[in-house]
């Protein structure tokens, strides 16, 4: 954590100088300045009654809370195709491999296939939004069609195949995290 900078925005967006920051702590004018150039360090006493000063206090200060990105664009998402397979993975949650799940959207042309997987831990959750696919789940198929959808534990080898002749687009939600 940058302090000097961190002081400096919260004296701006008081509508402080420096000088009246100083005035206020009963500082000089010098030492806010090197401070805010992290030229120097303030005592905890100095730092609680700069903060105090700026409206603020220490736990509020060093919070390295981040507001979240709650909505993401189409220019948000990233994409990878396999046109040998037939199929696009557009991740539509940017870095969501640190969250509890990771949703994808796969487009499946006709006739492709999306990686076989291995069994691993973790679920997996599909909706179909357009076209239909066979889910193979270990030795087992099941058909899904547009407004379907699937759920299944990950712990068998599985596959989404298009075998139609159009494409099929399913919205993925793996938990945790495998895509």
């Amino acid at each position: 954590m940058n302090i000097g900078e961190k002081i400096k925005r919260l004296r701006l967006e008081n509508n402080l100088t420096q000088e009246e920051l100083a005035d206020r702590c009963e500082l000089s004018k010098g030492f806010i300045s090197q401070l805010e150039r992290d030229m120097t360090s303030p005592s905890i006493a100095s730092l609680v009654d700069i903060l105090e000063s700026l409206g603020t206090n220490l736990q509020a200060f060093f919070s390295e809370t981040v507001d979240e990105k709650i909505v993401f664009k189409n220019e948000d998402f990233f994409e990878k195709e396999d046109e040998e397979t037939g199929y696009k993975l557009e991740w539509i949650i940017p870095n969501a491999q640190k969250n509890m799940m990771e949703p994808i959207m796969l487009t499946l042309a006709p006739n492709g296939a999306y990686d076989a997987h291995e069994p691993h831990e973790g679920e997996e959750f599909g909706y179909v939004m357009s076209g239909s696919v066979i889910v193979r789940l270990g030795s087992k198929k099941y058909v899904a069609k547009a407004g379907d959808t699937f759920y299944y534990k990950a712990n068998k080898g599985h596959e989404i195949v298009n075998k139609g002749k159009r494409e099929a687009k399913i919205l993925l939600v793996g938990a945790p995290p495998n895509f």
